[in-house]
């Protein structure tokens, strides 16, 4: 078993020796078997340094509960399906509860609660939510579809929410659809996109997570980081965590569809001019941006990066990333295949 690392020591009643005492909450990862496949997850547990060596460690009621999501939660990433945290994402940015959202899908009224705290969905049900968490107009026609599952009052109050939604999402969704028609051709896990498929959500909360921490973040300073995150990802793991596929450009790794992605509409970007009147794209972070969606190894890894290129000029990262044996034995226009990425030098 993996060794664990120390959160936190607290006085509490031991229930293993039976004494009020400094405890340590302590943390690792560990695996468990669900649906027949094998997981790793963080567990989170309490360990008693007076009890015997077989028995010092213990875990509270609502300290297993979320020992299991989280294990749930990485099968559903390993299955790339939405994890509990982005069930309830899309539920409360339609400002539904759980049986409202269960009844607008037209399933069981507790259907939603057991997918944010116990049950794993299936394909289907996943599709179900995925096709309206970015689109409205679809949450618009599950509404008509199922009407009859409420009340005339409840249903207009529900059309209200959506509709609020749809000029947001009007704008947003165009933009995602156009960034997403950049990877057609990538349409399977590979070299090209460090076997990840692309995600959206995640990519526009790393680049407000890395412009809250890099003042003065321009587009080229941004593209480079984004390389690095993804292949420090890959080094680490086997996985990219964006799912862009870059290419060897000029001035070093640039994501596929770049254009397009500076348009997402959650993202915080300004045209301004430069000291010799060129215009160039300013990266400032989103206001209200859901964080959620990275988890604490995404966060360690773009720290990483932050930590070390934050106070790197553009020209500098462009210089630094021109000697990485990805760059090198890549050629202009060429796809920087993650199998050699993952040589970066270390930070």
């Amino acid at each position: 078993m993996e060794a664990s690392t120390l959160i936190r020591k607290i006085h509490m009643n031991c229930p293993l020796c039976e004494k009020t005492h400094e405890i340590e909450e302590r943390k690792r990862h560990t695996t468990i078997t669900l649906k027949g496949d094998t997981v790793t997850y963080e567990e989170r547990f309490y360990f008693c340094a007076n009890a015997d060596e077989d028995e010092n460690e213990f875990e509270t009621g609502s300290m297993t509960n979320e020992n299991l999501l989280h294990a749930r939660n990485a099968y559903r990433v390993k299955h790339k399906l939405l994890t509990s945290d982005e069930i309830v994402a899309i539920r409360e940015n339609y400002g539904l509860s759980q049986v409202d959202l269960a009844r607008l899908l037209g399933w069981g009224e507790a259907t939603i609660s057991r997918y944010e705290s116990k049950a794993i969905q299936d394909e289907a049900y996943d599709t179900m939510l995925r096709l309206i968490k970015d689109n409205p107009l679809q949450a618009l026609e599950f509404l008509k579809k199922n009407a009859s599952k409420f009340s005339e009052a409840k249903r207009q109050d529900i059309r209200a929410k959506i509709v609020e939604k749809m000029d947001t999402y009007g704008k947003e969704y165009l933009t995602r659809q156009a960034f997403e028609g950049e990877y057609a051709g990538f349409e399977e896990p590979s070299d090209s996109n460090g076997f990840v498929m692309l995600n959206i959500d995640k990519i526009e909360a790393a680049i407000s997570y890395i412009a809250e921490r890099v003042s003065n973040l321009f587009k080229v300073k941004l593209m480079k980081m984004l390389w690095y995150v993804d292949a420090l990802s890959y080094k680490k793991s086997g996985y990219a965590m964006t799912g862009m596929v870059y290419r060897h450009n000029d001035l070093g790794a640039l994501p596929v569809g770049h254009y397009s992605l500076m348009n997402l509409e959650n993202l915080n970007v300004h045209e301004e001019e430069s000291y010799n009147y060129d215009s160039m794209l300013h990266i400032y972070p989103s206001q209200n941006m859901n964080y959620s969606i990275l988890t604490s190894e995404d966060k360690e890894i773009l720290d990483n990066v932050i930590n070390k290129f934050k106070n790197y000029k553009a020209k500098e990262i462009v210089d630094y990333m021109h000697e990485e044996r990805a760059y090198r034995e890549t050629r202009s226009g060429d796809i920087i295949p993650f199998s050699i990425a993952k040589d970066i030098r270390s930070f």
